[in-house]
């Protein structure tokens, strides 16, 4: 990701990389179009009509037991439809970033990476209980853990580079350069338990 910034800030005020900013629109809006498919999906389970687009691929990589368990109704509703709220706000950040012209407060920026640092531990917490719980992988599911895990780790090496947080820019340099590889090496780690578990590759 490019370090060059949109241009210099005002006075205790950041503005991120062009490229982040577009990163953050482009991921928000890939998460709240899959959310919303998955939220059709749930609708679809619940009335028994076909959704827009399946999601069932096999036995084991399937939307269903996601969708209907507990796991998948966290809070007494469906989770698509906190994906398809709370996807708006990389939008949100991405489009603030662009437009201000001086950039944005540190209390801004603190309080989008809580809600990205909230949005991964979630992530990681929804793929644990799909494939040791539920045994199955959501297909909309995984692209939601696809989109959200770069959003994290892009986002956490610009906040610690640019001293959102704390004064480590050498740390938030290191974690900018290698967000790549550490992005796949999440990706990694799920994809190796979820083989472990399911054994998904002879299931496909």
């Amino acid at each position: 990701m490019p370090a060059a910034s949109l241009s210099d800030p005002g006075p205790g005020t950041l503005r991120p990389p062009v490229a982040l900013a577009v990163f953050w629109i482009v991921g928000g809006l890939v998460g709240w179009t899959v959310s919303f498919l998955l939220y059709l999906e749930y609708v679809g389970q619940i009335m028994g009509s076909a959704p827009l687009i399946s999601c069932q691929v096999s036995a084991i990589v399937t939307c269903g037991p996601n969708l209907l368990s507990p796991g998948g109704n966290l809070l007494g509703f469906s989770n698509s439809i906190i994906g398809v709220t709370l996807f708006l706000g990389p939008v949100f950040a991405g489009v603030s970033a662009l437009a201000a012209p001086t950039g944005l407060r540190r209390w801004y920026w603190r309080v989008y990476s809580l809600f990205l640092f909230a949005a991964v531990l979630l992530v990681h917490f929804f793929a644990w209980r799909s494939v040791f719980e539920y045994r199955s992988l959501c297909p909309w599911c995984m692209v939601v853990w696809v989109v959200t895990i770069p959003l994290f780790w892009f986002t956490l090496g610009w906040v610690i580079r640019d001293r959102v947080w704390g004064r480590m820019p050498r740390l938030g340099a290191a974690l900018t350069t290698w967000a790549p590889l550490i992005t796949v090496l999440d990706y990694a780690m799920i994809a190796i338990a979820a083989q472990a578990r399911l054994d998904v590759l002879g299931s496909l």
